[in-house]
């Protein structure tokens, strides 16, 4: 028998299940866009799936959203990033400087 009980791999899942719907959100805004979109990924599936009691469902909906925001922040950045490398001066690139996004 293992430190979860009979059936580990369910206490797992239940333990990533109760993290997924921390509702702080306060490691969304350091969160990297991959892991930020698999996460906003497997939120959208469990709710698609129908599966997820109504608290629940609430709890990581709010957490789909900031997950949504960090997403389309991170992504506004690099649009950014790209314009001013192709918006240069004279039209071409001239390597890179700090980016200044809000």
């Amino acid at each position: 028998m293992s430190l979860f009980g009979p059936n580990p791999n369910k206490m797992r899942k239940e333990i990533r299940e109760i993290d997924m719907a921390d509702t702080s959100n306060a490691d969304v805004k350091r969160m990297p866009f991959e892991r930020a979109i698999e996460e906003l990924e497997t939120i959208i599936k469990r709710l698609e799936e129908g599966k997820v009691a109504l608290e629940e469902s609430v709890a990581i909906y709010e957490r789909g959203e900031s997950l949504k925001r960090r997403c389309e922040e991170l992504r506004r950045q690099a649009e950014a990033r790209v314009e001013k490398i192709t918006l240069d001066s004279v039209g071409r690139p001239k390597g890179t400087e700090p980016l200044d996004v809000p």
